[in-house]
């Protein structure tokens, strides 16, 4: 079974892009770690191709390469802090019109082009007071990604909302010092919730056999 981790920083975190069996330090680390754990029986590769710094209109660019060239039976997806992040020092946000037709294109080219199970994870914002305000633009974008979830996504991430909730009575740093970059608690956090997906879509691809 092959997994492909596509995104920005969040999943690059820190991989040797000269091997993209690397999967960094990040969520994907984890998530695999929790992966092969649950399910020894079955011959996992992991791939990652997050890219420090992408935004959806980058994914539309590596389409072919990093996406079906590759014809993954699994490729997750978390894109969409940096669209706001770039645009905020100047508050010169991108249309939304325009982020869904990138998120739309991506996610188009992937049901058409390969046979790929996808895993949409919603991006989040912790506490960062200094961010704050990029909650204009991220909160409108994240509907977008919820609706889109709904047409084409096998399983949705909201991890938003979990990290909302799962921030309830901790240290307001517990899961990231800059409120966009996960430390190691928040990626272990994704990636066990990740886990967790992956085992449903074994369960139902067993239910079919």
């Amino acid at each position: 079974m092959k997994i492909l981790f596509q995104g920005d920083s969040i999943t690059d975190a820190g991989r040797d892009r000269s091997d993209y069996h690397n999967l960094g330090e990040g969520y994907p680390f984890y998530a695999a770690q929790y992966i092969k754990e649950d399910n020894p029986d079955i011959d996992f590769e992991f791939i990652n191709l997050g890219i420090s710094g992408n935004q959806t209109k980058d994914l539309v660019d590596r389409l072919q390469s990093d996406f079906i060239d590759i014809q993954p039976d699994i490729v997750s997806i978390l894109i969409g802090i940096n669209d706001t992040w770039h645009r905020a020092l100047l508050r010169k946000w991108l249309s939304n019109d325009v982020f869904e037709a990138n998120y739309r294109k991506i996610l188009s080219e992937i049901k058409e082009k390969t046979n790929a199970k996808i895993i949409m994870l919603e991006p989040f914002l912790l506490y960062a007071p200094d961010k704050e305000f990029f909650r204009k633009d991220l909160n409108p974008k994240i509907d977008i990604i919820r609706k889109l979830a709904k047409e084409f996504a096998d399983f949705y991430i909201p991890l938003d909302g979990l990290f909302a909730s799962a921030s309830i009575g901790i240290e307001d740093l517990h899961w990231s010092e800059d409120g966009v970059h996960p430390n190691a608690n928040g990626a272990e956090f994704i990636g066990d919730i990740y886990a967790d997906v992956i085992k449903l879509i074994i369960e139902e691809a067993g239910s079919h056999e």
